[in-house]
């Protein structure tokens, strides 16, 4: 075990002259690279718990309150999460980097924490929208605080295991929250036995908010115990220009127009998040209408999709040194697209659930190889435009899907009961024709688009500067 005081140890200065904590020990050395990452890490493992815990109490949430018209409720909520880091990320950094990294944080999960607890007495949409964009402009100002602050307390020969274990905590939490919540419907059950908790609104929902709740509040903890090197102030850093900013995105939109590979990589990654995106708001109603079951079904699904890209993640990050990048990025792309249409066509949970871990898995093939295959392929005085300019594309798509995958399931079913009255016989099977599905079949059409963009650009020969 380190000794408590190891991150107050004389700092070893590095890149552009802030100090860096050196590791202490061999076992936090070996891995985390200083005790103080690693400290950090565990408020990051908290504080993303948190996040897909909220993100599906927040779902749930959208669907009660939609009644019959849930999946444009959740569609109308998602993308309140989106929109403030459409426009708003790229300026997060430069604030970022005028303020105290530590206050931030710690200000941002207690911020995200208040915000949830008043979930449970939320019953209109417009107060769902309201909660769901505070929690994304605090989501927005911790994110570049936590990245900005790691070259400050890990060497740079281990910055790299260090982004890795950011991952894992960055999705990999992503099955634990999804399953914690569908565990938490028997705590639900056994707390409403007790009159004295009925103005906490007890069921599953709120329990899991109370439960996410706690795990900002243990994040701003372990991160007020940080100890990170003094930074000048914003006063002799000079004024903020807020448009140098959105000059750094516009020039990585230039740079890609003049890459044949960078843009093929990322308009596949953005269009097939069209199609594999519209998932997330038809999900309720997918679980509900196609498969027969409930809330528990929905946390079932998400859970499958975790477990699935958590896998895909890890496999790729074990075998992406054996494997041909570009090769297995197209038929991730492909096998995602083929995965979504197979669920959509089941109307049993189990086997609806084995083909949604397999789209999870391929999508996290797709996350892992695409930014792989960007990082390898992008100088680095450039890289952290191109990522700005993917991450604004990547918002921008999902939002698109988020949008329009509402009102597409509604269309497509009015059309599939006017004209197939709902169903189709093939091969002497009934075949339902629920919008829900018929708008994730066009979801899994798109992915393949995204799949044969993909292929082209990277088939044809390229002059890339």
């Amino acid at each position: 075990m380190p000794e408590p005081a190891a991150e107050e140890q004389t700092a070893v200065p590095h890149g552009d002259g802030e100090a860096v904590l050196p590791p202490d020990g061999p076992s936090t050395a070996r891995l985390f690279g200083s005790p103080a990452f690693f400290r950090l890490w565990l408020a990051q493992v908290a504080s993303s718990l948190g996040d897909w815990i909220g993100f599906v109490a927040v779902t749930a949430i959208a669907a009660r309150i939609g009644g019959s018209s849930q999946e444009a409720a959740v569609g109308v909520v998602l993308s309140a999460r989106l929109v403030p880091g459409f426009f708003l990320a790229p300026v997060a950094g430069v604030l970022i980097d005028r303020w105290d990294r530590k206050k931030v944080m710690v200000l941002c999960d207690i911020g995200r924490g208040l915000t949830l607890a008043t979930l449970p007495w939320v019953d209109t949409l417009p107060g769902l929208v309201l909660a769901s964009l505070l929690l994304e402009i605090f989501t927005l100002m911790w994110s570049p605080a936590k990245e900005a602050s790691v070259p400050n307390m890990v060497r740079k020969e281990y910055l790299a295991t260090a982004n890795s274990l950011s991952l894992v905590a960055a999705y990999g939490t992503f099955p634990i929250g999804t399953a914690l919540f569908a565990a938490l419907a028997g705590v639900a059950t056994f707390l409403a036995r007790y009159d004295a908790l009925a103005g906490l609104r007890v069921d599953q929902t709120s329990v899991a908010i109370f439960f996410d709740v706690g795990t900002f509040f243990v994040s701003a903890f372990l991160i007020s115990t940080l100890t990170l090197p003094s930074r000048p102030t914003a006063e002799s850093r000079g004024k903020i220009e807020l448009g140098a900013a959105f000059r750094d995105v516009r020039e990585g939109f230039t740079f890609i127009g003049g890459s044949r590979l960078i843009r093929s990589v990322m308009l596949a990654i953005a269009t097939g998040l069209i199609g594999g995106g519209m998932l997330v708001p038809l999900g309720p109603r997918f679980a509900s209408s196609v498969l027969g079951g409930g809330t528990a079904a929905f946390g079932l699904v998400l859970t499958a999709m975790g477990s699935g890209v958590a896998a895909g993640i890890v496999a790729l990050s074990v075998l992406q040194s054996r494997i041909p990048h570009t090769r297995t990025f197209v038929l991730s792309v492909f096998g995602a697209g083929l995965s979504i249409m197979a669920g959509a066509s089941m109307s049993d949970l189990r086997p609806a659930l084995a083909f949604v871990f397999l789209l999870g898995t391929f999508a996290g093939a797709i996350y892992v190889l695409g930014f792989t295959i960007l990082q390898a392929n992008v100088d680095d005085e450039i890289r952290g435009r191109i990522f700005a300019t993917l991450y604004t594309l990547v918002r921008f798509c999902l939002l698109l899907a988020f949008a329009l995958a509402p009102f597409l399931s509604s269309a497509l079913g009015a059309l599939s009961s006017r004209f197939f009255e709902g169903h189709v016989e093939l091969l002497g099977i009934d075949v339902a024709l629920q919008g829900v599905r018929l708008t994730l079949w066009l979801g899994g059409i798109i992915i393949l688009l995204a799949g044969w963009v993909a292929v082209v650009g990277l088939r044809e020969p390229r002059n890339d500067p």
